[in-house]
């Protein structure tokens, strides 16, 4: 049996919030009711939830603003334990990760993002297989960011807070992790939610394959049947 802090232990923690009004995907707001956000962001931690419990051999948490952790119980799936990032902001979240789940010793650990639900759950196995053989993984997003970081120790200063959510956020990353010296490998390229588009291209990805992400599936799907045209009624990713 392995013991704590081995290279054999798999951790994968998703960074979620609570899903409340104005508290989350607040860039769709331009485009959809905020309540429609909310229940897509439901959507999306539940299909990414699932996702996570499908990866064999991997421990799951949930990070997460403390005030958060009471109403994200209710929406966890049993045996799934969130955890209180410190700090505030995405990068103290990330270094939380890293901090919680690396102190007794290496694992390799992931902090993987709550909004790429259809993401092939190889694409998590191939990042733990990176950690065998580097220091640091990273998945990047066709906008400049990441969708997932992996490391087997905590890092200080690794997570720059000023391009957290900007086109430059792997560069930052990526930057630091030299000047570090440390190894790194990157995954395939994803998408993630933040805008209308990626709705938009999300919807389209999940008619041609609705069991990546069921239950987002089923909402965008209900969006699109109610032939929605104006963000003031109702939103419809589809609306051409």
């Amino acid at each position: 049996m392995d013991g704590p802090g081995t290279l054999s232990q798999r951790v994968l923690v998703v960074m979620a919030k609570a899903p409340r009004p104005g508290r989350v995907k607040t860039r769709l707001t331009v485009e959809y009711p905020v309540v429609s956000i909310v229940e897509l962001y439901r959507c999306l931690l539940d299909d990414t939830l699932a996702l996570a419990s499908s990866i064999p051999n991997t421990q799951l948490a949930v990070m997460a603003p403390h005030e958060d952790l009471r109403e994200l119980a209710t929406l966890l799936p049993a045996g799934v334990s969130g955890v209180a990032q410190q700090g505030r902001g995405l990068a103290a979240a990330l270094t939380s990760v890293f901090d919680t789940f690396t102190w007794e010793g290496p694992r390799r650990v992931i902090a993987f993002n709550s909004d790429s639900p259809h993401l092939p759950p190889r694409v998590l196995d191939d990042a733990f297989e990176a950690l065998l053989t580097h220091d640091l993984v990273a998945g990047p997003t066709d906008d400049g960011g990441y969708y997932l970081v992996g490391a087997t120790a905590p890092h200080a200063r690794l997570f720059d807070p000023t391009p957290m959510g900007t086109t430059s956020a792997l560069d930052s990353l990526l930057a630091n992790a030299r000047g570090m010296g440390l190894t790194y490998r990157l995954t395939e390229e994803w998408f993630d939610v933040d805008v209308a588009s990626d709705l938009s291209r999300l919807a389209e990805a999940l008619r041609q394959d609705s069991s990546a992400a069921p239950r987002t599936a089923a909402l965008l799907r209900s969006w699109s049947d109610r032939a929605v045209t104006s963000p003031a009624r109702g939103p419809n990713p589809d609306a051409r």
